[in-house]
């Protein structure tokens, strides 16, 4: 029998490799988008519970969403009579909503440590800190060896 987590896993795979929802790309949804959206799939609406809305999409049509659906209406899919696919969509939702908030969390840390060279603007300093991110996830660099 396949377990929650291993269902979980595969959407989170499929969702990075089929419709390239990146870890890069998940950062740019920093005001909880993720999560809120997992909570709209995991939301039962055995009773009507999730409070829908019209919205205007993106391609000229009117979608029904639900009312904390952060995003345009083409990208509300629930699964109709299959809570277990709707509950793996929350799953992998709030998964990478965790990996965000750890790279975030790892990106503030590494921001104590190094700091910004002078004449360095924000924008090359977060290209700087993420190169040494990226450095630190393929072992290339251990966090020990950087200093300020």
């Amino acid at each position: 029998m396949t377990t929650g987590i291993e269902l979980i896993s595969k959407e989170r795979e499929r969702q990075i490799n089929k419709e390239g929802w990146t870890k890069e790309h998940d950062a740019e949804h920093c005001f909880g988008e993720l999560a809120n959206a997992a909570a709209c799939y995991a939301m039962t609406d055995f009773y009507k519970n999730r409070d829908m809305v019209s919205i205007w999409c993106e391609d000229g049509t009117t979608r029904r969403v639900p009312v904390m659906w952060p995003w345009d209406g083409q990208w509300w899919k629930p699964t109709q009579n299959d809570r277990i696919k709707e509950l793996v969509k929350a799953g992998a939702l709030i998964a990478a909503e965790i990996d965000r908030l750890l790279a975030q969390k790892d990106k503030d840390e590494l921001a104590k440590k190094v700091s910004k060279p002078q004449g360095m603007n924000d924008k090359q300093y977060d290209i700087m800190l993420k190169h040494l991110q990226d450095q630190i996830e393929k072992n290339d660099v251990r966090k020990d060896q950087i200093t300020s």
